[in-house]
């Protein structure tokens, strides 16, 4: 398995450095080497059962050449057909894997959903697809902490912002990017009319701090009480923080935290990751403005999905592709979607 050999020989090298103490004190350096260590680690597994495979298929076919008895090899016949099955498919993913990847697909990320065009049903809808996507991190296992969140009256979000954390998080979701649709009866609606509505949703890569340089006289920061839904005030103390970057104009505002400095902080995370998400865009148009409008880009301005409820049906206008059981799509079962997405973007 030379083919390999690169790979094998940096895995090593990884496991001799995670026992570095240098690296080990320095939590940056170890949090890379740990993300590079795991991603390693599964082209590995599959390298190791690649290789078992072959040995197993070298064994088979021995097996056949040396016997006489018909249902000997009647047997030996159908082990090499199961494992020359087994190994086409192993070769697949590690095909899949050793692609040239996307540099930030290991990053965690910041999803932002606002209601749009559509009023009251855009707000409900908002906060569909912000069920939709905790759903489909529970099931990756991945991490969902609400960072800033505008709720309207009837139990939807004018505006949340969330963090994901996990593996790979931004690989799955830089898709989400975009103007989402909604076509459905709103329960509010006794004529029985569809409304159409629209949800923008952006995909943000954290940025790291090394990667984002803030000056302090760029940033102008105000703070007030915050606010619940219709202007209430709910806080007695100036806890909400409100951020803006001077040279850029984006303002960033957080008040769900009861402490100053924790909706600072958020607000700061939510600010550099929207400047980073800005320099990536910039650089990707420079790079290849042919892509533009494809899948990747993130334009918000783009309609890239429609929810027809009563035709129980999902399309992805990028693939130009229906997905039906539209209540399990938005229960978080994204999968299909989401693996169509990859495999049209390799």
């Amino acid at each position: 398995m030379s083919d390999y050999q690169e790979i094998k020989n940096r895995f090593q090298e990884l496991e001799t450095e995670l026992q570095n103490s240098a690296i080990l004190s320095n939590s940056a350096l170890l949090k890379a080497y740990g993300q590079e260590y795991n991603q390693i680690k599964e082209k590995i597994d599959l390298i190791s059962q690649l290789e078992k495979l072959e040995d197993d298929l070298k064994q088979a076919e021995e097996t056949l050449k040396q016997t006489d008895e018909l249902e000997m090899k009647n047997l030996a016949k159908e082990e090499i057909d199961s494992i020359k099955y087994q190994v086409s498919s192993i070769k697949q993913k590690l095909e899949e894997l050793l692609r040239p990847q996307d540099p930030l697909n290991k990053r965690d990320i910041i999803v932002e959903i606002r209601a749009a065009a559509g009023g009251d049903e855009a707000a409900l809808f908002a906060a569909d697809l912000f069920r939709m996507y905790s759903r489909y991190a529970e099931n990756h296992g991945w991490q969902v902490a609400v960072m800033s969140s505008s709720v309207v009256g009837i139990g939807g979000f004018k505006e949340v912002i969330f963090e994901v954390k996990g593996r790979n998080v931004y690989q799955d979701l830089k898709y989400e990017s975009g103007v989402h649709r909604v076509q459905r009866i709103p329960e509010t609606e006794k004529s029985g009319r569809i409304h159409t509505s629209t949800i923008t949703v952006a995909v943000l890569p954290i940025a790291e701090d090394v990667e984002i340089a803030i000056k302090p006289e760029d940033l102008r920061i105000d703070v007030f009480r915050s606010s619940g839904p219709g202007g209430q005030s709910v806080n007695t103390t100036d806890s909400a923080v409100r951020i803006t970057h001077v040279p850029t104009g984006l303002v960033v505002s957080c008040q769900d935290e009861k402490s100053q400095t924790k909706n600072k902080e958020r607000a700061l995370k939510i600010l550099k990751s929207r400047l980073f998400n800005a320099e990536q865009e910039r650089l990707r148009n420079e790079r290849d403005t042919v892509r533009r409008g494809q899948i990747g880009h993130g334009d918000r301005a783009e309609k890239i999905r429609t929810y027809n409820f009563p035709q129980d049906r999902v399309t992805d206008h990028r693939l130009k592709q229906n997905w039906g059981q539209i209540m399990r799509i938005t229960n978080g079962e994204l999968e299909p979607i989401i693996t169509a997405l990859k495999a049209n973007d390799a």
